[in-house]
This record gives C-alpha cells, structure tokens and sequence, in this order.
C-alpha cells in the first residue's frame, strides 16, 4: 500500500494520534523539526542534481576544448 495515497481521512486520523500521543505544546516545536528536515533533505538532493549537471557540463567542456584549439 503506497503511502501517497494517504487522502484527508487518514492525514486527519494521523493529527489526531499525534495530538494525543504529544500533546498541543509539542505539536508546533515537531512541525518545525519536520520543516527543517524537509528543508535540508531538498537542498542537499538539489545540490545532488547540481553536481551530476556540473560534473557533464565539465567532462563536455574539456571534449570540447580538446577538440576545438586555442588561440
């Protein structure tokens, strides 16, 4: 079962547990933990693309300068 498919119901359901189980005073301190997390997962999966991207765009600029001469 993916969990994509979660739907309100169950993002309610799981709310709910989470409230109980943390209590109001924790909920806001766990949202911001869960933020952050997120936050750094994205930029570190981003910098991730980045360097694949740069590390072709250098190997097909040194293809090209062996190919192409200096002036």
């Amino acid at each position: 079962m993916p969990f994509g498919n979660i739907g309100i119901g169950g993002l309610v359901l799981i709310l709910i547990i989470a409230l109980i189980i943390f209590g109001p005073s924790k909920l806001p301190e766990l949202g911001r933990a869960f933020g952050r997390t997120l936050s750094e997962f994205k930029g570190a999966t981003r910098g991730l693309v980045n360097g694949e991207e740069d590390a072709k765009n250098t190997e097909t600029g040194k293809a090209q300068a062996e190919v192409l001469p200096e002036k």
